[in-house]
């Protein structure tokens, strides 16, 4: 990890309109957990219910995107990377470097904010909330890879990334059984089933091929963007 590299990306990112997005996705899964607390909501079923359907399904994807582009994409667009990439860093070690970045916001905007959530309706309760925070973090470092890569590769990551964050995630990984064990969320989920114990929370991927698929698609992603950072040309054309 080159510092240098992690403040400047840190800088711009946390400096755009991005920010508000960072913040605004966990504290509205912070206020449904409150109003669910408030309204008598606070019971596994519906903290598993809303861990699921609104933590891992919709606020991660759309997290792992906002960071996961974030890092990297807007300084494709406007050129500054240019300059980075003149400086003599190795361009692997960019790549790794704006990963390890977007994985470090993931873990404030989303694992943390989801433990809390889930602390607040059931405490420690058949380790709900430890299961589905290590969920999130294993599955937004995968997003956080997937993600970096589309903003090397595309000038139109935000877009595909929505498509397949809402499409393949959303749809397809949710609603057809065989196209479950290709989804990230559910990998996350797998992983925080086998922590939790809770009767109401059931994968159907199997712990041994979600966990193997999370590396797999994290390193390979990591790779690959540093390689495609190798052939970027300085003079703005790819």
């Amino acid at each position: 990890m080159n510092t240098v590299v992690a403040g400047i990306t840190y800088r711009a990112l946390l400096g755009r309109r991005r920010i508000i997005l960072l913040l605004l996705l966990p504290l509205a899964l912070l206020g449904l957990a409150v109003l669910l607390r408030v309204f008598g909501g606070d019971d596994q079923r519906s903290a598993v219910l809303l861990m699921q359907n609104f933590a891992i399904n919709t606020v991660l994807p759309l997290l792992g995107l906002i960071a996961g582009t974030g890092v990297i994409a807007p300084e494709i667009d406007d050129g500054t990377i240019i300059h980075l990439m003149s400086k003599p860093i190795s361009r692997p070690v960019i790549a790794r470097t704006k990963f390890l970045v977007a994985v470090s916001l993931l873990v404030v905007f989303a694992a943390v904010p989801t433990y809390v959530s889930a602390w607040l309706l059931v405490s420690n309760e058949d380790g709900i909330a430890p299961g589905f925070a290590v969920g999130v973090l294993v599955a937004g470092i995968a997003y956080a890879a997937v993600f970096l890569l589309l903003g090397v590769v595309t000038r139109h990551a935000v877009t595909i990334g929505i498509i397949y964050a809402l499409v393949w995630e959303g749809v397809v990984g949710t609603f057809i059984p065989g196209a479950r064990k290709f989804s990230i969320q559910q990998w996350g989920q797998s992983v925080a089933d086998q922590i939790s114990d809770s009767a109401f929370l059931r994968t159907d991927v199997a712990l041994g091929f979600a966990v193997p698929a999370l590396i797999i698609v994290t390193l390979g992603c990591v790779f690959w963007a540093g390689l495609r950072l190798r052939a970027f040309s300085l003079t703005g054309d790819e």
